[in-house]
């Protein structure tokens, strides 16, 4: 695997078996997501079925341990799936967020039988898991948060409030909620509760979200009325602990979206680079003409310097010194540098970059929300200064 424009160069990170799972995991994909794209995007999510289909080949958890069904991967198996779905401009699978995000903190935070409850679940694809942080008004900013979880005579948690824009919204079987538990205690008082929504009464799902882009991302709202959880469903069984689980996790989760950002910028210029050839105006082809070769030389350099930079950060991940100002780098500067990208690889197709049946032109429209979520560019680099 090498940038655009620069056959020679080599992923470090990337071993034989990680080229064997990149391989299973593209075929994986061709079949089950890009030939099904019209009917996930006409239905607004996957089918439930291919969960079950990815779990069977080793798709799901690849970096959770085997003996809680995971397969005892690095983390960089995991990646390894989610850059095949960028080159396959699949943002509709979210495997990111059950296999990267909800996995993880499990087996970090959660207590022995939480992991074995609900690990070997998600990695066979049985429970699709979601994660709900933001809110109708609140999103980066987590603080601001106003769902509620207070305990009950019987001891366990009532939440109440809404969430919206969460992944995998409309079917998940798991959603870790961030919830404050002590409104008074400002970040020391925010949890997180896992919530098994098959018999938890007074949770209800909202509609699925009518996106500009990413139509077959399950992107839903959810409402909390009183629902309630039981005790033993508190993440890692003590209050207060919710923000610094946040924060410590977030690096990686934005280390997924730069890995994205940059598979799919790289396939932007691969497919630019084809279609110029191909295409001729004047007599002659759009790729001979200086402009077309030097807008394209720019754009093969900025997928190239975003890839060495990725790399870098996922050896840093992979040897426990990834820190979160890089991690925001990665992330702000890996989607800015996809979107301007995409938008000139747009820009050299003409008329026909804009019609739906041209790659490029999904790509421009699901590129767009990579500079939002995992928190928004602008909120990385405040991030970024905090730490000069």
């Amino acid at each position: 695997m090498g940038a655009a424009g620069q056959e020679g160069y080599t992923s470090a990170w990337i071993d034989d078996e990680l080229r064997l799972l990149g391989k299973t995991a593209a075929q994986f994909i061709e079949q089950n997501l890009v030939a099904a794209r019209e009917k996930h995007e006409a239905q607004r999510h996957v089918d439930r079925d291919l969960w079950r289909r990815a779990g069977q080949i080793g798709l799901l958890c690849c970096s959770i341990p085997q003996e809680y069904g995971g397969g005892g991967g690095r983390f960089a198996h995991d990646l390894m799936v989610f850059h095949q779905q960028g080159l396959a401009l699949d943002l509709g699978w979210g495997n990111g967020v059950h296999s990267g995000i909800v996995a993880h903190y499990i087996l970090a935070y959660g207590t022995e039988e939480q992991r074995r409850r609900w690990l070997p679940a998600m990695a066979s694809g049985e429970l699709v898991a979601a994660i709900a942080m933001s809110e109708p008004g609140a999103g980066s900013d987590l603080k601001a948060i106003s769902t509620r979880a207070v305990r009950d005579a019987e001891g366990d948690y009532r939440i109440s409030g809404s969430k919206t824009f969460i992944t995998n919204g409309s079917q998940a079987d798991l959603v870790v909620v961030v919830a404050k538990t002590d409104p008074d205690a400002g970040v020391r008082g925010i949890s997180l509760l896992v919530v098994e929504t098959a018999d938890c009464v007074g949770f209800h799902r909202g509609r699925v979200l009518d996106k500009v882009g990413q139509h077959a991302a399950d992107t839903a709202e959810m409402f909390f009325d009183e629902a309630r959880v039981p005790a033993h469903n508190l993440l890692g069984g003590v209050e207060g602990q919710g923000f610094v689980q946040l924060t410590t996790q977030l690096a990686q989760e934005r280390l997924i979206v730069a890995v994205v950002a940059v598979a799919m910028t790289e396939r932007a210029v691969a497919d630019t680079v084809t279609y110029t050839k191909a295409r001729k105006a004047f007599g002659q082809p759009l790729f001979d003409m200086q402009n077309t070769r030097f807008e394209l030389a720019e754009c093969a350099t900025s997928a190239h310097i975003g890839r060495v930079f990725v790399d870098s950060c996922i050896q840093r991940h992979e040897a426990g010194t990834l820190d979160a100002a890089t991690a925001a780098m990665a992330k702000y500067w890996l989607t800015d540098i996809q979107c301007q990208v995409i938008d000139r690889c747009v820009q050299l197709h003409g008329g026909y970059g804009y019609m739906l049946e041209y790659p490029i032109a999904r790509m421009w429209a699901d590129s767009r929300p990579q500079r939002i979520y995992a928190g928004a560019n602008e909120i990385m680099k405040e991030i970024i200064a905090r730490s000069l």
